[in-house]
């Protein structure tokens, strides 16, 4: 059994065989499934749920990437107010900054992932965090307005050091590894996720982005999660299904967090 904990299933690369796609990954043994819902932009809010409609081994987020940043509206966040409360969805994201890009000025890139993170705290919902050369600022500002919330998250493609690791699971992140864990250039990465204490590891494809060896270069999809739990079984010593059995126990361990914060908010007083 595997959890893809963070999949683009709704992008265009997958219009032609979606529904073959989904096929495939439950054949491959992916058991659960992580619709992202940041979509193409503000304007797809709905992506994800989109993705999950009819799937009970599906979840969804919802999210304003920091690309698209500057695009937000008022209206894009009072959409994101009535989508958290949907039932199927089960955290915010991805939502972060991202400074390799810079598609969206930085300034913008923090406002939008603070009023994020708040509507978050105030659903009762974890964070699925996207950071690219951004580390130093975004852990700044989850120790500052998130840790507190005890709701933990993601780290998302995680790309940092160790200690970006560290400060990120004493906010309660769990530190997800995707494809660019078995390329033959990562082996600072791999150095990084040998560190990590089990109960805070998921892996995810990140598709349909960064596929990985020996499927790199093609379309990435769910399917090739079990590759990446191939390397990170490598890496500790363990099989690829040891690997899959403790992250997708993580995983639920996530997804039952998030559920039962925001119910509990819900409850009130």
């Amino acid at each position: 059994m595997f959890a893809d904990s963070h999949t683009h299933v709704d992008f265009p690369e997958f219009d032609a065989d979606r529904e073959q796609v989904f096929e495939r990954a439950l054949e491959s043994g992916v058991g659960y499934l992580m619709a992202i819902g940041s979509g193409a932009g503000p304007g797809r809010l709905r992506a994800g749920l989109e993705m999950a409609a009819g799937k009970d081994w599906v979840s969804a987020t919802i999210g304003i990437h920091p690309h698209d940043a500057q695009a937000a509206t008022a209206e894009h966040f009072a959409e994101l107010e009535r989508l958290a409360r949907e039932p199927k969805v089960v955290a915010m994201g991805e939502l972060g900054l991202d400074y390799h890009y810079d598609h969206s000025p930085r300034e913008i890139q923090r406002e939008v992932f603070i009023r994020q993170i708040e509507m978050a705290g105030q659903n009762g919902l974890p964070l699925v965090i996207h950071c690219r050369e951004a580390w130093p600022d975004c852990l700044d500002i989850l120790e500052q307005h998130w840790k507190r919330s005890g709701l933990g998250g993601i780290l998302h493609c995680f790309s940092g050091s160790f200690d970006d690791a560290r400060r990120g699971m004493d906010c309660g992140f769990l530190v997800s590894f995707a494809g660019n864990l078995t390329f033959p250039k990562a082996a600072p990465l791999r150095e990084v996720a040998a560190k990590i204490p089990r109960e805070a590891l998921l892996i995810e494809t990140d598709c349909p982005f960064l596929a990985p060896v020996p499927r790199r270069g093609k379309r990435n999809e769910p399917s090739f999660v079990p590759l990446v739990a191939q390397k990170l079984a490598e890496i500790q010593g363990l099989s690829a299904d040891e690997v899959g059995l403790y992250t997708t126990e993580n995983y639920l361990r996530f997804l039952e967090t998030g559920r039962g914060r925001r119910a509990r908010a819900e409850e009130g007083p």
